[in-house]
């Protein structure tokens, strides 16, 4: 196995740490947060930076390890970043209409006229 110079593995392995304490505060940010639009945003942005990370820290070391770039692992953050907001959009318009047909559900009924 070809040994990589220092150079690459001091970034690679700062950007793999990064990514992961960003995926765990967006996974504690599930636990702490108690309404659901509260953790609707905040722990997809750690997580989809997190997967950045990662993916920028594959990228160099395939790259290096292989003396040409490798490009391939941007694909899933990129996915990931195109797909995350469609589907934060439609899980807040589904909360949303049941809030509301819950608290319409709750609401005493006002005789008509």
């Amino acid at each position: 196995m070809n040994a990589l110079p220092w150079w690459i593995e001091w970034p690679v392995a700062v950007l793999l740490v990064t990514g992961g304490v960003l995926a765990l505060a967006g996974a504690l940010g599930l636990l702490r947060l108690q309404d659901f639009f509260d953790r609707l945003h905040p722990p997809a942005l750690a997580i989809t930076l997190g997967s950045w990370c990662v993916s920028l820290a594959s990228v160099l070391y395939f790259s290096a390890l292989e003396s040409r770039p490798v490009l391939a692992a941007w694909l899933i953050p990129i996915l990931l970043s195109i797909t995350a907001p469609i589907t934060s959009l439609l899980l807040a318009r589904a909360a949303r209409f049941r809030r509301r047909d819950a608290d319409a559900a709750r609401a005493p009924m006002v005789p008509g006229p």
